[in-house]
């Protein structure tokens, strides 16, 4: 058996029932490594290694507020699963330590995430829309894109298409038609959700973000507008949650592309 401080890998967890399966492992030490099982302390970190058991993807890293040692280490630990690993709210000296500990980690500035792909078996997953209402979206969009990406989807990218010129979304009616999920992005008064949904069937995930003058309230009057829309079948996320959008339209696109509806699969 292996020490209780080292994660396992979903192979390691297929290869200990199979021993207990052919009899050359007891129930009882097998369920005493399983008891270890979830979390890996660092110390100023717990890291939860059985996320990826129960929700399909390992624990992602909320950089903000952490040393970049801090997110160096917890990413060189992820890393050693051998799964894709995420990081959002990075800086570039969040990148620069994690690079020295894992030579694989890129960085998107404009999103601000970090990210180390794990090895591919099948192309991205179609499906997912991904709609800004404006240029200065873009970073909570290319976030909810970035979370997509490695969660295995390829989004659709629909770029200032924002209701002061509703005819430069107009043309995109097609595409949003046949999405299986829309993730909408927008500031200001946030009506693009509403319009997006009044033209497709699709659930849309609507992200209100913190972009607008005063009265936007740091993205309060986008949020409230999206939760009091008229069209029905959009659900809401926090402000400028891009992670939390991209990681529910994957989990909706994944179910209604594999069929795999209460299976731990990869969202």
């Amino acid at each position: 058996m292996r020490r209780h401080d080292t994660p396992y890998s979903e192979a390691d967890l297929r290869g200990m029932l199979q021993r207990v399966a052919d009899g050359s492992l007891s129930i009882d030490l097998a369920a005493d490594a399983l008891r270890a099982l979830p979390v890996e302390e660092l110390g100023f970190a717990s890291l939860d290694h059985h996320r990826a058991l129960r929700k399909g993807f390992p624990e992602v890293v909320f950089c903000q507020s952490k040393t970049p040692a801090q997110v160096s280490e917890i990413f060189a630990r992820l890393a050693k699963t051998g799964q894709a690993v995420l990081g959002t709210r990075a800086t570039p000296a969040h990148y620069r330590a994690a690079k020295r500990k894992s030579r694989t980690v890129q960085y998107d500035q404009l999103g601000r995430t970090l990210w180390i792909e794990a090895p591919r078996r099948t192309p991205l997953t179609p499906g997912v829309v991904l709609v800004s209402a404006g240029t200065a979206d873009l970073p909570i969009a290319e976030e909810a894109a970035r979370t997509l990406e490695v969660l295995g989807h390829r989004p659709e990218r629909i770029y200032d298409v924002g209701v002061a010129g509703l005819h430069r979304l107009v043309k995109h009616t097609r595409t949003l038609q046949r999405a299986n999920v829309v993730i909408v992005v927008a500031g200001m008064e946030g009506a693009l959700a509403s319009v997006i949904g009044g033209l497709t069937s699709a659930p849309v995930v609507a992200v209100p973000t913190s972009v607008g003058y005063g009265t936007s309230l740091g993205g309060f009057t986008a949020l409230f507008a999206m939760l009091n829309s008229c069209s029905p079948g959009i659900a809401v996320v926090n402000i400028d949650n891009g992670f939390g959008a991209g990681y529910l339209a994957a989990s909706i696109n994944h179910r209604i592309v594999r069929g795999t509806a209460g299976k731990a699969e990869s969202p």
